[in-house]
């Protein structure tokens, strides 16, 4: 029996710039679920997931296809980004409209289509920033911001002398990032 190739990110994007038919194959099996659940359970159908999904994979494509190309995010990550815009594009162009409790009431989500794609774009920067700022500045600010441990706890767990050279090191970390995230 075959073993199944495993592809890591940076195969995909050769095999796309490659033409490889065996990546693009592995490409749809592998991330396809995700995008046919998230369309699922945004009003959409297997059908529409399958053309927005169609979609992701040719901006995919041409994109992997420029010379200045470089992934900031996993390729996972990407493709559902792609996806998601691209499903809110369409929901947007069809000025869908969802129902309230009552048959009688709608609300129009087309106005909050784009700031939903600003605050995805928004977080997609600050995931790529805070992983290009590296350890331990990354562990800290997510231990502290996502985990709410305490300075203290940071402090023991980094090995700092008291809470307040954590705190201290927390701050430079949040300007490195700020940087970071600002001069993009």
């Amino acid at each position: 029996m075959a073993v199944k190739k495993q592809f890591s990110d940076s195969d995909f994007i050769e095999g796309l710039r490659l033409d490889d038919d065996k990546v693009l194959t592995a490409l749809y099996k592998k991330f396809y679920p995700p995008v046919l659940k998230h369309i699922l359970n945004n009003n959409g159908n297997e059908q529409e997931a399958q053309d927005i999904y169609q979609e992701t994979i040719l901006v995919l494509y041409n994109n992997c296809k420029k010379n200045n190309f470089e992934l900031q995010c996993s390729l996972q990550t990407y493709v559902y980004s792609i996806s998601k815009r691209l499903w809110l594009k369409q929901l947007n162009k069809n000025k869908s409209l969802f129902k309230l409790n009552d048959d009688s009431s709608f609300v129009d989500v087309s106005n909050d289509v784009n700031e939903h794609i600003e605050k995805e774009v928004q977080f997609t920067k600050m995931n790529s920033s805070l992983l290009e700022l590296g350890e331990p500045c990354k562990t800290l600010i997510e231990d502290f911001y996502i985990h709410q441990m305490s300075m203290e706890e940071i402090a023991d767990k980094f090995g700092y002398t008291n809470s307040d050279n954590a705190k201290n090191q927390k701050y430079k970390c949040l300007q490195r990032l700020k940087r970071l995230y600002f001069n993009d």
